[in-house]
């Protein structure tokens, strides 16, 4: 067995310390923020040493925001609900309409399957930009312009390729022999899919489902244009700390750590389920 001299150990442990400070920094400053004023945090030189205050945080749980040009309303709380209705739903969506394409695409080969599957890939490929200008003028034709299930739809071209090529690709390192001797003893597709391949590959399906609902929650380009006000998502509402009076970094950072805590949560309660599933199929054979 390979001794490791102390040295190696404090050298190891340094390295270690440094790559923690190097990513968590950014986040320990933005929380401090949270507690600080503008006029504190454009002190310069900078100092970790302040009197906290809760202002930002009650400025954004009222919806009151008091700046040089007076009071402002803004939904800030409404925006945050907005991103996890939006953001639950169209991942719901898409585990439901993109796992049983997934298992189709792994077991039932036919000819086209590659392209069809490419082709939805593809729309994951397609900057927003790209897509919008025709999606506006549709929603608009449609009556879903400015309502909650034209965003739900839209968001799919975020989720749907994604859940469906990782799910695809956990179902086709599942060995197919497990589920043939399942149908030989008299059960149906659907028994063998909802009973042997869904909870074999659900960590998979958990960390496709994770994956998801971060890059829905992050989306900004669609919601800012399908949508008003009073249906956006928390990414575009925090443009209303943007004002004429100058930008409320306090408030900006109170909002980035209420806004981030929904998605840090989940992570960490689906921790073991998101290592189980990127892993999964990492060794063949």
């Amino acid at each position: 067995m390979e001794t490791v001299s102390p040295l190696e150990k404090a050298l190891r442990a340094l390295a270690l310390t440094l790559v923690v400070v190097f990513f968590m920094f950014p986040i320990v400053w933005i929380f401090l923020m949270s507690f600080q004023t503008n006029e504190t945090i454009l002190r310069i030189p900078p100092t970790v040493i302040f009197e906290p205050t809760l202002s930002n945080y009650t400025a954004l749980i009222t919806g009151k925001l008091t700046t040089a040009a007076g009071t402002l309303d803004i939904a800030f709380m409404k925006n945050l609900a907005n991103s996890v209705f939006l953001s639950v739903t169209s991942v719901a969506l898409s585990l439901v309409l993109g796992v049983p394409a997934a298992y189709a695409f792994a077991r039932h080969k036919f000819r086209g399957s590659e392209d069809i599957a490419f082709t939805l890939l593809s729309f994951r490929f397609a900057p927003p930009l790209l897509v919008l200008l025709p999606l506006t003028q549709y929603f608009q034709w449609m009556g879903l312009a400015n309502t909650y299930i034209g965003l739900i739809w839209v968001y799919q071209l975020i989720c749907l390729p994604l859940i469906l090529w990782i799910v695809r690709g956990y179902f086709e390192d599942i060995s197919a022999d497990v589920e043939y001797a399942y149908r030989i003893a008299g059960h149906s597709w659907f028994a063998t899919f909802r009973k042997i391949a869904l909870p074999l590959a659900g960590p998979g399906i958990a960390a496709a489902g994770l994956l998801a609902f971060i890059f829905a929650w992050n989306n900004f380009i669609f919601a800012l244009v399908l949508a008003s006000a009073d249906k956006q998502p928390v990414t575009v509402g925090a443009l209303a700390f943007v004002t004429s009076s100058g930008i409320q970094y306090g408030q900006i950072a109170a909002a980035i750590v209420l806004s981030v805590t929904p998605t840090l949560a989940l992570a960490l309660y689906a921790q073991r389920y998101l290592v189980e599933g990127l892993s999964l199929g990492a060794v063949k054979g």
